[in-house]
């Protein structure tokens, strides 16, 4: 009897531990700072993927603000618009002069910062 009331706590214990493995847990949320608003302008992704994102993505490191980091972006934001894009232009610390967009126009780098900052 003893011998019986082992094994049947064995075989709930088993079966419990099984049923535990069928429900996989919620894979992890982004953290804040990697989630940003897609821009509705297509033109902005294209931009972004080409000039910016290899040292404002969040995986990048880079010590550039990561884009969708408004913790990051805030105070940056606070010295308006028209300092954040003469930054841009002119090169700032460790960013290239023109974002490495030769292209862009003061307009188009605007739209960046916005898209990146999440505003």
């Amino acid at each position: 009897m003893r011998m019986h009331s082992a094994l049947s706590a064995l075989v709930c214990a088993g079966t419990a531990l099984l049923a535990a493995c069928d429900s996989a847990p919620p894979p992890p949320a982004a953290p804040p700072a990697a989630t940003a608003a897609a821009p509705a302008d297509p033109a902005v992704v294209r931009l972004y993927s080409q000039t910016c994102r290899g040292c404002h993505d969040p995986m990048a490191r880079t010590g550039a603000p990561a884009t969708g980091d408004r913790e990051a972006w805030a105070p940056r934001l606070a010295q308006g618009m028209d300092v954040l894009v003469e930054h841009t232009i002119g090169g700032y610390r460790g960013m290239p002069p023109m974002g490495a967009c030769m292209d862009c126009s003061e307009e188009d780098f605007a739209a960046l910062i916005r898209y990146m900052s999440g505003q």
